[in-house]
């Protein structure tokens, strides 16, 4: 890979932690309910990014919790649509 590709897989994954531990912050301090798209959306956009990252540097146990992340963060977002 070449050196920006490496830059850029760093980014993604440190957008996803940041995404991640904002929306575990926000329900903790109680400013965003757990019922609101906006918390899954948050997890899913994270825990791609840490996927990605996890990925590309061949964490496999990482990115395996990462992609049950999104299955979790898609599945309350449909649940939150069909609702």
């Amino acid at each position: 890979m070449t050196a920006m590709t490496n830059s850029l897989i760093e980014t993604i994954g440190w957008i996803g932690a940041v995404l991640v531990l904002l929306a575990y912050f926000l329900i903790t301090t109680r400013k965003l309910d757990a019922e609101r798209r906006l918390y899954h959306a948050m997890n899913l956009a994270g825990g791609t990014g840490l996927a990605v990252n996890a990925i590309a540097n061949n964490a496999y146990p990482s990115a395996a919790v990462n992609l049950v992340w999104i299955a979790v963060a898609s599945y309350g977002i449909l649940k939150r649509t069909l609702h």
